[in-house]
């Protein structure tokens, strides 16, 4: 049995088979989670993502045309997921900077729940957070609201949707979601996995996205310290790393 320490519980892998991780775009998963993604497969775990976006908003380089942009992207992302163990991507194919709560990706999202079938589903925060102007851009708090409006009603309700893709699938009721955190999350009500042992895989997955980064090894170098004083700030030993959920029972 290999456990997963959360403050203050043990949720057992062993009970999960399946998680969906669900972001606006290409590289959130990296920043929030990847090393939680990591420790899930290394257990036996079958992660999925699905991308809202493919990110062609992003990027730094005027010469790159935008619908290039999304093919690079989604091959970055392609990559950045093997490095963690995950090879099943979905790409909802909305357009980047344009994400809203709508009944189309509701069902989008509720689709992508009832094929994959999974336990848990790690989400964006649908809450704005005033500490953090990176971590709450539009496009991550509409997806964490139409995450939760998937989880809760639509996937589980077999009358949702009717005469569409989703109503031809069986419903499916999630049992937990974990709500990303990020570094800037706060303490309050959160739990942490603690990630030393896939902080190389994770930077390994944030250096794929090659067309986002002007300086790498900054980059890492502010990852690394950052996800470190997470931990210290939470009493781990020190060059320990975490990643932070807000985990909420859905059952």
């Amino acid at each position: 049995m290999v456990d997963l320490a959360l403050t203050g519980r043990m949720l057992e892998f062993s009970e999960i088979e399946r998680v969906l991780v669900v972001t606006a775009h290409p590289d959130d998963v990296d920043f929030g989670s990847a090393g939680t993604v990591a420790a899930l497969t290394d257990a036996g775990v079958e992660v999925v993502y699905c991308l809202v976006t493919d990110g062609q908003a992003g990027g730094f380089d005027h010469s790159i045309p935008r619908s290039e942009m999304a093919s690079i992207r989604r091959e970055e992302q392609t990559k950045a997921g093997a490095e963690v163990g995950v090879t099943d991507l979905r790409f909802l194919g909305f357009m980047d900077g344009t994400v809203e709560v709508t009944m189309e990706l509701r069902h989008d999202i509720s689709l992508v729940i009832r094929q994959v079938r999974p336990q848990v589903v790690i989400a964006q925060s649908p809450i704005r957070n005033l500490a953090s102007t990176y971590g709450s851009h539009p496009d991550h708090t509409a997806t964490g609201e139409a995450t939760m409006c998937a989880v809760y009603p639509d996937a589980r309700n077999p009358f949702a949707f009717p005469g569409t893709p989703c109503a031809e699938l069986d419903d499916w009721k999630v049992q937990e979601v974990w709500v990303q955190a990020g570094p800037m999350g706060g303490a309050d009500g959160l739990e942490h996995v603690d990630v030393t042992d896939q902080m190389d895989r994770k930077m390994s997955a944030l250096r794929c996205h090659v067309s986002q980064l002007t300086d790498p090894d900054g980059m890492e170098q502010r990852i690394r310290e950052r996800f470190q004083q997470i931990a210290a700030d939470r009493g781990l030993a020190a060059g320990r790393s975490v990643e932070l959920f807000r985990v909420l029972d859905t059952r």
